[in-house]
């Protein structure tokens, strides 16, 4: 019945939450056990790749909202991120920390500054940044060739020119496992983040620098 719903243009939202919370047990036990690959769990169980039941699904495993949950403890955390990222990139050797904090001098809201701190702690962690965020302009790139490798993370799509390290309009953030998008048309970085952390903490997904980011949010 999941499947068949998920295949309608307007899927019945409520009937999918129903039929969602009447197979957690079953769908736990398959993933914690069995550990599928994502593309058999995409097939498996397609209502949980949606925004509101990866949400749900959250909630259900550790009995918190996970955007209140995820953006409360960044909020918690952006001064500070921003101020490390200040020093680092004053010793010359984090050219690409230097770049996001410049974007933020002409437009300082508080989503830039989440986003500046999110994008920016691959550079100070010295990960490898493409290994979990990707730029994407829709019309240089087809999607194969931009997550080509990207065992889990976020590819963030553009229009036009990339002039800046954080880009001035964002009009896709899709969430990426196994080269395969599971979850897209999402709007917002930090809520895009806090989506993926979700399914990570549902023990979907594995990765190291998330697993970081996760104990420093809680």
């Amino acid at each position: 019945m999941m499947v068949l719903e998920m295949q309608k243009k307007n899927p019945y939202l409520q009937l999918l939450d129903e039929l969602m919370t009447l197979t957690f047990s079953q769908r736990r036990q398959e993933i914690i056990g069995d550990e599928p690959l994502i593309a058999e769990v995409f097939n498996r169980w397609p209502g949980f790749f949606t925004e509101r039941q990866i949400q749900v699904e959250f909630k259900r495993v550790v009995a918190i909202d996970l955007y209140q949950c995820f953006l409360d403890g960044l909020d918690a955390l952006v001064r500070r991120l921003l101020e490390v990222y200040k020093v680092a990139a004053k010793s010359g050797k984090k050219q690409a920390l230097k770049d996001i904090l410049d974007c933020l001098e002409n437009d300082n809201t508080n989503e830039r500054r989440r986003t500046a701190a999110l994008l920016g702690l691959p550079y100070y962690l010295s990960e490898e940044p493409a290994n979990v965020v990707r730029m994407c302009d829709a019309h240089a790139e087809t999607l194969d060739v931009a997550m080509r490798g990207m065992l889990v993370g976020l590819l963030i799509g553009y229009e036009g020119v990339l002039q800046e390290a954080l880009p001035q309009e964002i009009f896709n953030v899709a969430v990426v496992a196994e080269d395969t998008i599971v979850l897209h048309n999402l709007k917002d970085v930090p809520c895009s983040f806090a989506i993926l952390m979700g399914m990570n903490v549902t023990k979907l997904l594995q990765e190291p620098l998330l697993h970081n980011l996760s104990a420093s949010l809680s």
